[in-house]
């Protein structure tokens, strides 16, 4: 789903789609929940790896500075300073969190050109990359954790969980062959998009994303700095993955390092969708049906589920309120895109 450009007026029937795709994910994921049983997990969670794993997944928010400093420089090549980019992706981060329609990616970049003076091309075309890092660094990983899962043998619909992880880790490993081809061969792959996607204007926005990660390939002059962005992904989302997998501690839930990096990926596939700030019913889902495989009791997950939620979304919306009072750019002026 598109952000908004700051200034454009927000259509009404996406922020509706978004409210509605988030309430029938809630229903699916609650469905049958009984919430005094729930909040009874809560109050026997173990504070030490819940506390942990919340500091991991806000670590990984600080670990993106030290990426974004090898996709974005200064104009003479310098390396921009860590306050500026941590501001940006903390106000980012929090306005995902309350407002629509991920109007946060736009605040971000915003923000990253008006503290930085960097022109907003260039803040445009480093997202794009990091985007597409993240995809190939996730869809990796998934792969690895659907190999590597070992889940329980049971049935779905007739199909075997084995049969059906190997055909998931088969599609997972052509989309990371589809995502690195893209960043390899850029040109190319805008032709086919034009050739094979006969909606014009689907078509323009497939290529306009893909220029976008064209221009920000090559502002990376060497392929030391493509390595080192490779490096910080993984670090990133290895560090996230670890925040799950600790969690599990916190609830007495035993699924392993792969079965945290299977969730993590389904997760992201999951907050792809529209949905309302936040992610509601979009991040549930996901974990309460993965940890159904693992024959977790619906309870526990869904106590798993919305503790990690809540107590992973308040860090990161205090830091980005304080970088918004830090720095004095009101989120009103960014969306009008005085910057």
């Amino acid at each position: 789903m598109t952000t908004p450009l700051p200034g454009r007026r927000t259509p009404v029937w996406q922020l509706l789609l978004g409210l509605v795709i988030s309430a029938g994910l809630l229903y699916l994921a609650l469905r049958g929940i009984h919430f005094r049983e729930v909040l009874a997990y809560v109050q026997r969670a173990r504070w030490i790896p819940l506390l942990l794993a919340v500091s991991l997944a806000t670590l990984t928010f600080a670990l993106r500075i030290f990426r974004w400093q090898l996709l974005l420089t200064a104009e003479d090549g310098r390396r921009l300073p860590a306050g500026p980019l941590w501001h940006a992706i903390a106000m980012g981060f929090m306005a995902n969190n309350v407002l629509p329609l991920r109007v946060g990616e736009v605040i971000r970049i915003y923000a990253a050109a008006r503290l930085t003076g960097t022109r907003f091309t260039a803040v445009l075309a480093s997202i794009a990359v990091e985007r597409l890092f993240d995809v190939i660094t996730v869809v990796s990983l998934l792969a690895l954790g659907l190999f590597t899962a070992r889940l329980p043998e049971s049935q779905i619909g007739g199909f075997g969980i084995g049969r059906i992880v190997t055909v998931a880790g088969l599609a997972a490993l052509a989309g990371l062959v589809i995502a690195a081809s893209i960043a390899a061969f850029p040109l190319v792959a805008e032709r086919l998009v034009r050739r094979l996607v006969p909606a014009h204007r689907i078509a323009n926005r497939i290529v306009g994303m893909i220029e976008g990660v064209r221009q920000g390939f090559s502002a990376l002059h060497s392929p030391t700095r493509v390595a080192g962005a490779i490096g910080w992904s993984f670090v990133i989302w290895g560090v996230s993955a670890a925040s799950f997998y600790t969690m599990f501690a916190a609830f007495g839930i035993e699924v392993n390092f792969p079965g945290a990096l299977l969730l993590q990926g389904l997760i992201m596939a999951g907050i792809a969708l529209p949905s309302t700030p936040g992610y509601v019913g979009a991040f549930e889902l996901p974990i309460i049906a993965l940890l159904a495989l693992y024959g977790v009791d619906r309870d526990l997950a869904a106590a798993y589920a919305l503790t990690y939620h809540v107590a992973t979304f308040l860090p990161i919306t205090t830091l980005g309120a304080w970088s918004v009072f830090r720095t004095k750019l009101g989120l009103g002026d960014l969306r009008r895109g005085n910057v």
